[in-house]
């Protein structure tokens, strides 16, 4: 059976706009059933279309994916993926914004070694970005919630009500879809759905 080649797209949200990915993709001339999109977190692979497109994938087929991030965001979950796909099911991955991470063009095995090193790199830079940037948006929401400012110096409206102490841990329950809106509202002490939807919003702005 000749080789077919697959396109895996990821948004960490339903609003995000995929089509800038869409047009990375152009040049290979996938068809629209071959290309699997995904709008959801990335910190695990637990997605319905991701679980289809690896179910679908055969040996000497090849993944395209525009950059290593739309695959995952966990540096270990990226590398098990990884050697999953290339290793077990012995398909090949192709990232279009590091063109020297291509497993279909370096098959001997000192091709092999040093995919396996720029993609341990890779992954670790980009978690670590990702901690860093979750460390800065802490500090700036900290900062509002006891000045009423921003880190510029603008003041914003606060809430009616103060946010409980567990909103972080609820909301990323309520936003990884781990719970419903309704208990999520029961565990934040039984608000009403307007002042929640009202703090989600503000916590992703």
């Amino acid at each position: 059976m000749a080789s077919k080649i697959f396109a895996y797209i990821r948004a960490s949200s339903k609003d995000q706009n995929v089509a800038r990915q869409l047009e990375a993709l152009k040049e290979f001339n996938i068809d629209e059933r071959d290309i699997y999109i995904d709008k959801q977190s990335g910190k695990d692979f637990n997605r319905e279309q991701y679980q289809i497109l690896k179910n679908a994938l055969r040996e000497n087929d090849i993944l395209v994916i525009k950059s290593i991030d739309r695959l995952g965001r966990n540096y270990n979950m990226i590398l098990e993926e990884w050697r999953d796909i290339t290793q077990n099911i012995k398909a090949d991955i192709k990232v279009l914004d590091m063109p020297i991470l291509d497993t279909s063009k370096n098959k001997d095995l000192l091709g092999s070694v040093i995919n396996d090193i720029i993609l341990a790199l890779l992954s670790y830079v980009a978690e670590q970005e990702r901690t860093y940037i979750r460390s800065r948006q802490r500090e700036g929401i900290d900062l509002y919630l006891k000045t009423g400012k921003t880190k510029t110096g603008n003041r914003m409206g606060r809430p009616t009500l103060p946010l409980p102490t567990n909103w972080s841990e609820v909301y990323e329950k309520w936003n990884n879809k781990k719970i419903t809106a309704k208990k999520a509202m029961e565990l934040l002490g039984g608000i009403k759905p307007n002042k929640f939807y009202a703090w989600v919003k503000e916590e992703r702005n």
